[in-house]
């Protein structure tokens, strides 16, 4: 039986409240623009807004001008989103805790994952949304995916719990040296010096 391949996220749609609310969250605290709207196609009395979350795909949101915000927690049961997490630079990374409490939203604090620093909050409707940092850059020619598949290999290798910043640099200089000759290593070359 053949796969079926997949080439990336197409969108993520998510229940939220009313249109202004969810226009506040994702474009006014996210600074996801706002793109477009339609009615939701499968349900007259919902609305559909689509939102860019930076990387030209995109997060679309169904609303009701019924429903209101809700801050409990979405469930947690198998088979439900546990969260979302989005990717923001570093200088961002270190404004978020600001700003989400210039806000008043709770959040997690500064939580250290190894290969990424990770801060936690909810949206309007308790689903958990992620902020997260990768502590490095791939290589040119590489992805985030190359780079975490190397150093994941490495840390079972060296029998270590979780990936740390050890082995994101040894993946990284293994990526470079797979991708890039030296005339230094290369056997046959004389070192014109």
């Amino acid at each position: 039986m053949q796969k079926i391949q997949v080439q990336g996220v197409h969108h993520i749609t998510l229940t939220g409240a009313d249109r202004q609310t969810s226009i506040d969250f994702w474009e006014g605290v996210l600074g996801m623009p706002f793109i477009f709207d339609q009615p939701n196609l499968d349900d007259p009395d919902e609305g559909h807004l689509y939102f860019d979350p930076g990387d030209g795909r995109l997060i679309t949101v169904f609303t009701n001008e019924t429903r209101k915000p809700d801050p409990r927690r979405t469930p947690m049961e198998p088979g439900c989103v546990h969260h979302l997490a989005f990717s923001v630079g570093l200088a961002t990374f270190r404004q978020v805790a600001a700003r989400l409490e210039a806000r008043g939203i709770e959040h997690s604090g500064h939580k250290d994952r190894g290969f990424m620093d990770s801060i936690y909050f909810k949206d309007p409707m308790g689903l958990l949304i992620e902020l997260a940092c990768y502590k490095f850059e791939p290589p040119v020619g590489c992805s985030h995916a190359d780079v975490m598949i190397t150093a994941h290999r490495l840390r079972v290798e060296r029998g270590d719990y979780n990936i740390q910043e050890a082995h994101l640099a040894d993946a990284i200089e293994m990526l470079v040296a797979r991708r890039q000759e030296s005339l230094s290593t290369d056997r046959g070359a004389k070192n014109p010096y």
